[in-house]
C-alpha cells in the first residue's frame, strides 16, 4: 500500500514539475526573437523573406505540437482527477492556458508567415515588372 502511494506521489511531483517547466518555456519561446526582428526589418531579397517567413512557419508547426501535447495532458487531467487530488483543478487550468497562449503563438507565427510570403511575392512582381521596363526602354 505504501509503495502504491509512494508512486502516486511520485508520478504527481513529476507532473508538477514538467508543468512548471512547459510554462517557462512558454515565456521564453516567443516567435518574435530579437535576431529574426532585425533580420525581418534588414531583409530586402525575396529570399530574405522567404526565409524569415519559414522560421515562422517552423515555429507554428512547433507551437501546434505543443497544443496537441497539452491538449492531452488535459484530457488527463480531466479523466483522471482523482488522481490529483486538490491540485487537479489547478493542473487543468494552468494547461488550458498553456493551450491558449501556444495556440495564440501559432496563429502570430502563421499571421507573420503570410506577411512574409506576400513581402516576398511583391518583390518577385516587382523585379518582373522592372525588368519588363528595363527591356522595354532597351537598358
Amino acid at each position: 500500500m505504501k509503495t502504491k502511494l509512494g508512486n502516486v506521489f511520485a508520478t504527481l511531483s513529476m507532473i508538477g514539475l514538467l508543468v512548471s517547466a512547459s510554462s517557462s518555456v512558454v515565456a521564453e519561446q516567443s516567435i518574435d526573437t530579437p535576431e529574426i526582428r532585425a533580420a525581418a526589418r534588414h531583409s530586402v531579397t525575396r529570399g530574405d523573406h522567404e526565409s524569415i517567413a519559414k522560421y515562422y512557419e517552423n515555429t507554428a508547426a512547433q507551437m501546434q505540437a505543443k497544443v496537441k501535447e497539452q491538449k492531452a495532458l488535459l484530457e488527463q487531467y480531466e479523466n483522471r482527477s482523482y488522481l490529483y487530488g486538490r491540485q487537479a483543478q489547478d493542473l487543468q487550468s494552468h494547461t488550458s492556458a498553456l493551450i491558449r497562449d501556444y495556440e495564440k503563438g501559432a496563429e502570430d507565427s502563421i499571421r507573420a508567415a503570410t506577411l512574409h510570403r506576400q513581402m516576398a511575392a511583391k518583390i518577385n512582381q516587382n523585379h518582373a515588372a522592372t525588368q519588363l521596363t528595363e527591356s522595354a526602354t532597351g537598358l
